[in-house]
């Protein structure tokens, strides 16, 4: 049996930079293969500038996280970033319904059994009520679309699967320290896991042109959602991580 060790304290908000918040959630299970594979979650949150919140990756919601949201601000935002990341959505949707949903191509159709909608569907065109405050680009491959995001007040980037970086001493059992590090998503070099780099070979091109477009947002550190996150040197390390489609 695989374990993995969550980023403690779970369901809380935990400040990054200026107007910007992770949580990290509870771990959840993903079917690999014969067995499943612990995964943690986490969420970020941005309040912009008319006070409104920018919710990417909505986490489980407790009672204790609703309050904590209502203090920072309305939920404006919903986002769930590529057709894994959308499991508690609607739990957030009923909660705040005067929210928008957002999501890239191929979404709805995964998100639909649990009785989560969108408002839009995201491509390359900014999106006008945060285009001022947040860039995003949509990266399609064979198996999903994903959509990244990067908050300009503090130069922060948002991925969700595209690049993956667990922490040995999290993962309890060789086997799975094992698989990680063969699958490529081990920190510090973390990357995008390649059971996933095989589903851009055919798409290698708009991949490299979506991380060159990244880099020149000039980002100071990356968010993810599976592991530790980048907190410097956010150009090299996607530079590093995408070297193998030519970047």
């Amino acid at each position: 049996m695989f374990n993995l060790d969550p980023y403690t304290p779970i369901n809380v908000l935990k400040p990054v930079a200026d107007e910007l918040w992770i949580v990290d959630g509870p771990v959840i299970g993903m079917t690999w293969l014969w067995t499943s594979l612990p995964f943690s979650t986490r969420m970020t949150v941005v309040r912009l500038g008319d006070g409104g919140l920018w919710i990417h990756s909505p986490t489980e919601m407790t009672p204790l996280l609703k309050a904590e949201i209502d203090v920072l601000g309305p939920v404006r935002f919903l986002v769930a970033p590529n057709r894994i990341h959308y499991w508690w959505l609607r739990d957030w949707q009923i909660a705040y319904p005067q929210a928008r949903s957002f999501a890239p191509p191929g979404v709805a159709e995964n998100a639909r059994k649990r009785g989560a909608a969108f408002d839009y569907i995201l491509d390359d065109a900014p999106v006008a009520e945060w285009r001022d405050e947040i860039n995003h680009v949509v990266v399609s491959g064979q198996f999903m679309a994903e959509a990244d995001f990067f908050h300009k007040a503090s130069r922060t980037l948002v991925l969700t699967d595209l690049i993956e970086n667990f922490e040995a001493e999290k993962l309890h059992g060789r086997l799975w320290r094992l698989i990680c590090r063969l699958g490529g998503v081990l920190d510090p070099h973390g990357s995008m896991p390649r059971d996933m780099r095989a589903t851009f070979t055919g798409h290698k091109g708009e991949l490299k042109k979506a991380v060159e477009t990244m880099i020149g947002w000039k980002p100071e550190r990356i968010i993810v959602a599976h592991g530790r996150c980048y907190e410097r040197a956010a150009e090299e390390e996607l530079r590093r991580a995408f070297r193998w489609v030519g970047v």
